[in-house]
């Protein structure tokens, strides 16, 4: 889902780094000391996850983990999604510095949606409501950021609009992974740490 270099138009390109730096200010404004180590951990699981990369034409399929990083973080899903992809962009050369503000726009808006429309489910007394909410939250989440990348592209040029349309397939697959690995991953933090999802659910 990392954009290169090159590749989107400059207007594009501002716009992406506009979006992020307001979801970098109410990420850091919202993220209090209590949410740092949780944070920090999410980072750490988005910069591990996406370095395995299957090429889609100027971008790239790989898991994301957005939607747990949503739920799990909330606006502080913003800093975490910026701090892994500039980590990568600097290392590895995924994506790139002058991309980053649209890569990362594109991954954490979606978390951050996702994280306002399915946290609440993780109160649920039943734990099942609340894994399957997880489930469709993580799937979601992938699905969204890839329509964002879809959209990105074609609007630096129709000549992206192919290369748009088969990105954004190639995610439906990634995304019901997702689905599965953040339901399974809530799951066992329902049972072991509710804490970190804020929440008390059941055993149901």
């Amino acid at each position: 889902m990392h954009i290169a270099e090159g590749v989107l138009a400059a207007p594009v390109l501002a716009a992406g780094w506009a979006g992020t730096s307001a979801g970098l200010a109410l990420g850091l404004r919202k993220m209090n000391a209590e949410k740092i180590p949780e944070t920090a951990l999410l980072t750490a699981a988005l910069f591990v996850a996406s370095l395995v990369h299957v090429p889609v034409g100027p971008s790239n399929s790989h898991l994301v983990l957005n939607g747990l990083a949503g739920l799990m973080l909330g606006w502080a899903a913003f800093p975490a999604v910026f701090t892994a992809l500039a980590l990568q962009a600097v290392l590895f050369q995924f994506g790139g510095l002058t991309t980053l503000g649209v890569n990362t726009f594109n991954i954490a808006l979606p978390a951050v949606a996702v994280g306002f429309l399915m946290r609440r489910f993780l109160y649920s007394p039943s734990r099942q409501v609340a894994v399957i909410a997880a489930g469709v939250g993580g799937f979601l989440a992938v699905v969204a950021g890839a329509l964002m990348v879809a959209v990105t592209l074609s609007l630096s040029g129709e000549s992206f609009l192919n290369v748009a349309r088969i990105i954004f397939i190639a995610h439906i697959p990634v995304a019901l992974v997702e689905g599965v690995i953040t339901g399974s991953v809530v799951s066992f933090l329902l049972r072991v740490k509710p804490g970190m999802l804020h929440c008390t659910a059941g055993a149901g």
